[in-house]
Protein backbone atom coordinates (compact mmCIF):
# COMPACT_ATOMS: atom_id res chain seq x y z
CA UNK A 1 0.00 0.00 0.00
CA UNK A 2 1.27 3.35 -0.76
CA UNK A 3 0.38 5.67 2.10
CA UNK A 4 4.09 7.20 2.31
CA UNK A 5 3.55 9.83 0.31
CA UNK A 6 3.28 13.35 2.09
CA UNK A 7 0.57 14.42 -0.25
CA UNK A 8 -1.62 11.47 0.15
CA UNK A 9 -5.00 11.89 2.06
CA UNK A 10 -6.96 9.29 3.81
CA UNK A 11 -9.20 8.74 0.81
CA UNK A 12 -6.40 8.12 -1.78
CA UNK A 13 -4.83 5.51 0.55
CA UNK A 14 -8.41 4.02 1.23
CA UNK A 15 -8.66 3.23 -2.80
CA UNK A 16 -5.37 2.39 -3.16
CA UNK A 17 -5.21 -0.49 -0.34
CA UNK A 18 -9.26 -1.65 -1.73
CA UNK A 19 -7.93 -1.92 -5.45
CA UNK A 20 -4.52 -4.05 -4.00
CA UNK A 21 -6.72 -6.07 -1.61
CA UNK A 22 -9.52 -6.47 -4.79
CA UNK A 23 -6.43 -7.76 -6.64
CA UNK A 24 -5.50 -10.00 -4.03
CA UNK A 25 -8.55 -11.77 -3.67
CA UNK A 26 -8.80 -12.22 -7.35
CA UNK A 27 -5.52 -13.76 -6.79
CA UNK A 28 -7.03 -16.42 -4.61
CA UNK A 29 -6.46 -14.93 -0.90
CA UNK A 30 -10.46 -14.89 0.41
CA UNK A 31 -9.82 -15.00 3.59
CA UNK A 32 -9.86 -11.91 5.57
CA UNK A 33 -7.93 -12.60 8.44
CA UNK A 34 -4.74 -12.95 5.91
CA UNK A 35 -6.31 -10.06 3.49
CA UNK A 36 -3.98 -7.42 5.10
CA UNK A 37 -0.64 -6.56 6.64
CA UNK A 38 -0.27 -5.17 9.91
CA UNK A 39 0.55 -1.65 8.57
CA UNK A 40 -3.07 -1.43 6.61
CA UNK A 41 -4.65 -2.74 9.45
CA UNK A 42 -3.54 0.54 11.31
CA UNK A 43 -4.47 2.77 8.79
CA UNK A 44 -7.85 1.89 8.57
CA UNK A 45 -8.26 1.78 12.20
CA UNK A 46 -7.31 5.25 11.85
CA UNK A 47 -10.06 5.77 10.26
CA UNK A 48 -12.85 3.53 12.51
CA UNK A 49 -12.67 0.93 10.44
CA UNK A 50 -11.63 -3.05 11.00
CA UNK A 51 -10.40 -4.87 8.25
CA UNK A 52 -13.39 -7.48 8.00
CA UNK A 53 -15.19 -4.28 7.33
CA UNK A 54 -13.07 -3.42 3.93
CA UNK A 55 -13.31 -7.06 3.12
CA UNK A 56 -16.90 -7.76 3.16
CA UNK A 57 -17.13 -4.71 0.09
CA UNK A 58 -14.38 -6.16 -1.57
CA UNK A 59 -15.70 -9.73 -1.67
CA UNK A 60 -19.80 -8.87 -2.62
CA UNK A 61 -17.77 -6.68 -5.31
CA UNK A 62 -15.71 -9.39 -6.39
CA UNK A 63 -18.64 -11.80 -6.39
CA UNK A 64 -21.72 -9.49 -7.61
CA UNK A 65 -19.95 -6.71 -8.92
CA UNK A 66 -21.77 -4.38 -6.29
CA UNK A 67 -21.30 -2.27 -4.22
CA UNK A 68 -19.01 -0.35 -6.25
CA UNK A 69 -15.52 0.76 -4.66
CA UNK A 70 -16.42 4.35 -5.00
CA UNK A 71 -19.83 3.81 -2.63
CA UNK A 72 -17.02 1.80 -0.12
CA UNK A 73 -15.30 5.11 -0.05
CA UNK A 74 -18.39 7.06 0.86
CA UNK A 75 -19.33 4.63 3.45
CA UNK A 76 -16.04 4.87 4.98
CA UNK A 77 -15.70 8.19 4.93
CA UNK A 78 -19.44 8.63 7.32
CA UNK A 79 -17.69 5.97 9.77
CA UNK A 80 -14.24 8.37 9.75
CA UNK A 81 -16.36 11.11 10.38
CA UNK A 82 -18.47 9.75 13.14
CA UNK A 83 -15.66 8.13 14.58
CA UNK A 84 -13.90 11.32 14.60
CA UNK A 85 -16.39 13.91 15.41
CA UNK A 86 -18.51 11.94 17.68
CA UNK A 87 -15.84 9.27 18.81
CA UNK A 88 -13.27 11.35 19.25
CA UNK A 89 -10.95 9.21 17.41
CA UNK A 90 -11.44 6.06 20.01
CA UNK A 91 -13.44 3.04 19.11
CA UNK A 92 -16.58 2.11 20.72
CA UNK A 93 -16.29 -0.38 24.22
CA UNK A 94 -19.87 -0.74 23.36
CA UNK A 95 -20.84 -4.52 22.74
CA UNK A 96 -20.86 -5.67 19.42
CA UNK A 97 -24.79 -6.44 17.79
CA UNK A 98 -24.67 -9.70 16.49
CA UNK A 99 -26.64 -11.24 13.95
CA UNK A 100 -29.33 -12.73 16.51
CA UNK A 101 -29.61 -9.32 18.13
CA UNK A 102 -30.75 -7.57 14.76
CA UNK A 103 -34.84 -7.06 14.03
CA UNK A 104 -36.11 -9.87 12.00
CA UNK A 105 -35.96 -9.39 7.76
CA UNK A 106 -40.23 -9.12 7.98
CA UNK A 107 -39.93 -6.54 11.45
CA UNK A 108 -41.54 -3.20 10.69
CA UNK A 109 -41.36 0.27 11.53
CA UNK A 110 -43.69 2.75 10.14
CA UNK A 111 -45.28 -0.10 7.78
CA UNK A 112 -41.51 -0.28 5.97
CA UNK A 113 -40.18 -4.18 6.35
CA UNK A 114 -36.41 -4.51 6.67
CA UNK A 115 -36.31 -0.84 8.21
CA UNK A 116 -35.92 -1.63 11.79
CA UNK A 117 -32.98 -4.28 10.72
CA UNK A 118 -31.14 -1.64 8.36
CA UNK A 119 -31.65 1.05 11.15
CA UNK A 120 -30.05 -0.95 13.66
CA UNK A 121 -27.03 -1.98 11.23
CA UNK A 122 -26.70 1.44 10.24
CA UNK A 123 -26.46 2.73 14.17
CA UNK A 124 -23.61 0.21 15.08
CA UNK A 125 -22.27 0.89 11.45
CA UNK A 126 -21.61 4.52 12.94
CA UNK A 127 -19.86 3.06 16.15
CA UNK A 128 -18.08 0.56 14.96
CA UNK A 129 -20.30 -1.92 16.66
CA UNK A 130 -21.15 -4.45 14.22
CA UNK A 131 -20.35 -8.05 14.50
CA UNK A 132 -17.95 -9.00 12.07
CA UNK A 133 -20.30 -11.35 10.71
CA UNK A 134 -22.53 -8.61 9.77
CA UNK A 135 -21.96 -6.72 6.88
CA UNK A 136 -23.99 -2.56 6.66
CA UNK A 137 -24.55 -2.73 2.54
CA UNK A 138 -25.12 -6.25 2.54
CA UNK A 139 -27.06 -7.54 -0.23
CA UNK A 140 -30.60 -7.37 1.55
CA UNK A 141 -29.72 -3.70 2.72
CA UNK A 142 -28.93 -2.85 -1.05
CA UNK A 143 -32.27 -4.18 -2.40
CA UNK A 144 -34.13 -2.34 0.35
CA UNK A 145 -32.35 0.81 -0.20
CA UNK A 146 -33.07 0.35 -4.04
CA UNK A 147 -36.38 -0.44 -3.58
CA UNK A 148 -37.40 2.82 -0.95
CA UNK A 149 -36.68 5.61 -3.18
CA UNK A 150 -33.18 4.44 -4.49
CA UNK A 151 -31.00 5.67 -1.18
CA UNK A 152 -27.20 5.64 -1.82
CA UNK A 153 -26.09 3.58 1.52
CA UNK A 154 -23.61 6.46 2.66
CA UNK A 155 -26.83 9.26 2.51
CA UNK A 156 -28.88 6.72 4.80
CA UNK A 157 -25.58 6.49 7.53
CA UNK A 158 -25.54 10.14 7.26
CA UNK A 159 -29.21 10.11 7.95
CA UNK A 160 -29.45 7.73 10.65
CA UNK A 161 -26.54 10.04 12.04
CA UNK A 162 -28.38 13.22 12.00
CA UNK A 163 -31.73 11.81 12.64
CA UNK A 164 -29.73 11.14 16.93
CA UNK A 165 -31.87 7.72 17.24
CA UNK A 166 -35.21 10.45 15.92
CA UNK A 167 -36.94 6.96 14.34
CA UNK A 168 -39.92 9.19 13.09
CA UNK A 169 -37.36 11.57 11.16
CA UNK A 170 -35.54 7.98 9.49
CA UNK A 171 -39.11 6.60 8.53
CA UNK A 172 -39.85 9.98 6.98
CA UNK A 173 -36.48 10.53 5.10
CA UNK A 174 -37.62 6.91 3.60
CA UNK A 175 -41.02 7.19 2.99
CA UNK A 176 -40.19 10.75 1.17
CA UNK A 177 -37.23 9.13 -0.96
CA UNK A 178 -40.13 6.46 -2.26
CA UNK A 179 -42.20 9.59 -3.26
CA UNK A 180 -39.68 11.29 -5.31
CA UNK A 181 -38.32 7.92 -6.29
Amino acid sequence: MTTDMPSTHWNDAFMSLYMEALSRYHSGLIRWQEMFTPEEVHFLATIGYKEREMFDFIEDYAGEGEPSPTTALLVASVRRDFFLAVQGGKFSESPHVTVGELPSFGDELHGIAYLPRILKKAEAKLYGTLDSDVMFCCGGDRKFLREHGNIHPADFLRMVWGARSDRQKVVNYVLNAIKTD
